[in-house]
């Protein structure tokens, strides 16, 4: 890679990154819920990987335990997280997300999806294997695996 390639990749990666936000906060703005971008990725987690304390969640997100405990009661509020106890240790809490949240996150990525096929098809001609490997492999190391969202997701657990 010569000197000047590293540069122009953050600046490619810097577009598309404002690309990829304001297509999530348009189709943030066209589902009911009233979900801040924040909230939205907490719930992301949730789908993404199951279950989860509280306090790992802070951690994935990259903030202070307060502060996502905080975002966590806003989204028990509006229906789309709820805690539950473990079974064998009452002391463990875990949240989840409702149907209401999973429902929620599923439309959201739906409209995603939708308009980065509109996108991908009008750009056609530059997707080549060697793009679709550099941008896997890019989320792959921000730690963004593909795999299951729903892992972990059971709508018989949805009921308190």
């Amino acid at each position: 890679m010569q000197p000047s390639e590293p540069s122009a990749a953050v600046q490619a990666l810097m577009q598309a990154s404002r690309a990829f936000v304001g297509i999530t906060a348009r189709s943030l703005a066209a589902v009911e819920g009233d979900v801040t971008l924040p909230q939205f990725r907490t719930l992301v987690v949730l789908a993404a990987r199951g279950p989860q304390r509280s306090v790992d969640i802070a951690d994935e997100l990259g903030v202070n335990p307060s502060t996502g405990t905080r975002m966590l009661d806003r989204l028990i509020r509006k229906g789309l997280v709820r805690r539950t106890r473990s079974a064998s240790d009452r002391r463990v809490v875990r949240l989840r997300l409702t149907t209401a949240g999973h429902d929620l996150v599923q439309a959201i990525l739906d409209r995603r999806r939708t308009e980065l096929e509109r996108l991908v098809a009008a750009t056609a001609d530059l997707w080549r294997p060697v793009a679709i490997e550099a941008l896997t492999a890019f989320a792959e190391a921000a730690g963004e695996t593909a795999g299951d969202w729903w892992l972990g997701w059971d709508e018989g657990d949805d009921e308190p």
